[in-house]
């Protein structure tokens, strides 16, 4: 079978799917990739064919224009729109050239679920945050119900869509390209049990659990707790370090913090606290007792595999849906503010108080009881087959 694969230019959403795409060709699958030059080496590893995206005027891979999507609807519109335009004359040809049985789109990587619609191609999406409709949608600050209402009343967005129709892009409004319905055929990279609201989506929705990769490097556990620090690569808040560094230097704790381009920021760090650029993620999870995180889904997901509970330190309304429902499962404890005290009393609280390593590790046993990466491919391979056998009896 042969499978056109479209991502977005972020590693939290191509990094879960190179498991996948790894099981998927070496089950003799034929994986065409459509992403970008930074990530062509991580995807041609995969088995994958590597298709760029560079050079086509593509607005999203500018870092300005990502910041303001969040805050700015109508931009955000126009920005898909013209994202997905820049894209097509390439995209149609190689969907001519290759003929691919099957689309796999990463839940906000438009142009792949629009390119699927403009040539009549079978759909499935990649879903690397929580999934979200009508009711898991209140986790998040700015609801998608909410943001929809906005976009509805915007006189842009209509102007939008007649571009893309103009091109042949069968849509009829906002809701055929931002949201996947019941019918739509999805992957999910979470267990049903964390995933908020699980019971309002079908069967079609797949919750295969997070994608893991193994454990690289070793790290020596030289103290009874070991705190992990990671806020992920864009956050680069100075204070909120330095208060970290100041209220576990005088601990008997081993701190490990990753920190990005932050590390040359800090001189006369305590000899229990050891700062990087990157570590490898797995490995330190592998030997803590508590994680303080972002809330990144694939930060978060890795800690509770490992049934390390989390202090939640969310910078976005995604991340802060993870740290909604990792709070609610009992899993980590939010942190009031960056101040010394409230970092100490929030690690204090989730080492001393057995409930919170217990929820961690209710979270774990359920990644682990989903059906991963096996599942998936047995859902892709049997959709695809279905399709191929679709297609022979209406000839």
């Amino acid at each position: 079978m042969r499978i056109a694969w479209f991502c977005i230019p972020a590693h939290g959403h191509t990094n879960p799917t190179l498991g996948l795409v790894r099981a998927l060709t070496e089950s003799g699958h034929e994986i065409y990739y459509f992403s970008f030059e930074m990530f062509r080496d991580k995807i041609e590893n995969a088995g994958a064919i590597f298709i760029s995206c560079d050079g086509f005027d593509f607005e999203m891979e500018d870092k300005e224009n990502a910041g303001r999507v969040g805050k700015d609807q109508a931009f955000a519109v126009e920005l898909l729109v013209s994202s997905t335009l820049a894209l097509d004359e390439m995209v149609t040809a190689k969907i001519n050239e290759l003929q691919p049985d099957i689309i796999v789109a990463d839940s906000v990587a438009y142009w792949g679920k629009l390119a699927a619609m403009k040539h009549g191609i079978p759909f499935i999406s990649s879903t690397t945050t929580f999934a979200f409709n009508r009711y898991s949608s209140r986790y998040m600050k700015h609801g998608v119900a909410e943001t929809l209402k906005m976009l509805f009343s915007m006189p842009k967005v209509n102007k939008q869509i007649k571009r893309l129709q103009e091109k042949g892009y069968p849509v009829k409004g906002i809701l055929d390209i931002v949201q996947n319905d019941n019918d739509t055929n999805t992957i999910v990279y979470t267990s049903k049990f964390f995933q908020p609201c699980s019971d309002t989506f079908s069967d079609k929705y797949h919750f295969i659990g997070p994608s893991i990769r193994p454990i690289r490097d070793t790290f020596e556990k030289k103290a009874e707790k070991t705190i992990y620090i990671s806020m992920g690569t864009v956050n680069q808040n100075r204070e909120f370090y330095r208060n970290c560094i100041n209220a576990f230097g005088e601990t008997d704790y081993q701190v490990i913090v990753s920190m990005g381009t932050n590390t040359d920021h800090f001189n006369d760090v305590p000899d229990n606290i050891e700062i990087y650029e990157s570590v490898d993620q797995m490995a330190v999870l592998s030997i803590a007792d508590a994680f303080i995180t972002h809330c990144g889904m694939n930060s978060a997901s890795e800690g509770l595999y490992f049934g390390v509970p989390l202090i939640l330190f969310p910078q976005t309304p995604e991340q802060d849906a993870v740290a909604k429902r990792t709070e609610e499962l009992g899993a980590g404890l939010r942190l009031t503010s960056i101040s010394e005290e409230a970092v100490m009393d929030a690690v204090t609280r989730i080492l001393e108080e057995e409930r919170f390593r217990q929820g961690a590790e209710k979270v774990s046993e359920s990644f682990k009881n989903s059906g991963g990466i096996k599942e998936a491919v047995s859902f892709i391979s049997s959709f695809g087959e279905k399709q191929l056998l679709g297609r022979k009896n209406n000839k």
